[in-house]
């Protein structure tokens, strides 16, 4: 976590990489915490500790009739908004990878669709996203992790290339469904903000140059969020392996 930062970050301190990575670390443990406690929340309960900011952008959305990409990042609170979706907008399929622990992975999936959202794992991975996107729901994408595929685009993220998934920009092309990223924040006091950021350009075609620059876009709204609470996101992940 430190090197990450050190890297990212090259002018500020050694105890300033120390002290954002210690967060990052609180952080995630907050995290946990905050998922148990949303998990034996009502509905009610749930919506009367969040604020939605830019939900009229999602509307206009789905409006479209296409469904709706969600791409965010392991970055502040993602797990409570995919959560909390639903109870206001249109239901939203999470891409995820199983975990490794099956009872884990059977409580977590049992939280994330209690809401009325839906979870897709690997296996027939696109056919469902396809069925989603169809009847016009969400599908949330994570697309700050290593990519092994040799589809994987390279984007600069703070400064360093860093392989994408280019999953996303192939999914717009093919369904015209627009591109949202969305972030949630904590406000203090155990209550959050959920943000709807303005659509991202789609590509413009499906050259290799034009899928990178979209992934790029998208990236460059992540790196946005970050930089301005980087203590809220996973520096212990390496992102970067070039």
């Amino acid at each position: 976590a430190i090197d990450n930062l050190a890297a990212a970050f090259p002018t500020r301190t050694a105890s300033e990489h120390r002290a954002i990575a210690r967060g990052a670390f609180q952080h995630f443990g907050r995290l946990l915490f905050a998922v148990l406690t949303f998990s034996a929340l009502t509905p009610a309960q749930m919506l009367e500790r969040v604020e939605f900011e830019g939900e009229d952008r999602v509307r206009l959305a789905h409006a479209q009739g296409k469904g709706v990409l969600f791409v965010t990042g392991h970055f502040g609170f993602w797990e409570l908004q995919a959560l909390v979706h639903a109870l206001r907008l249109p239901p939203m399929s999470v891409l995820a990878r199983a975990l490794d622990n099956p009872a884990l992975n059977e409580l977590l999936e049992h939280i994330r669709t209690r809401t009325g959202n839906a979870v897709i794992y690997r296996q027939g991975t696109m056919r469902k996203v396809m069925r989603a996107l169809h009847a016009n729901h969400g599908v949330g994408i994570l697309i700050d992790q290593y990519t092994l595929s040799r589809e994987a685009v390279m984007v600069e993220y703070f400064g360093r290339p860093a392989a994408t998934t280019p999953v996303v920009a192939a999914l717009a092309l093919r369904t015209g469904a627009p591109v949202v990223p969305l972030f949630a924040l904590p406000l203090g006091a155990g209550r959050y903000r959920l943000i709807y950021e303005h659509q991202v350009e789609p590509p413009a075609s499906d050259d290799a140059e034009a899928m990178t620059a979209f992934m790029q876009r998208c990236t460059d709204v992540l790196e946005m969020y970050v930089r301005r609470r980087p203590e809220l996101w996973l520096w212990m992940h390496r992102r970067w392996r070039a």
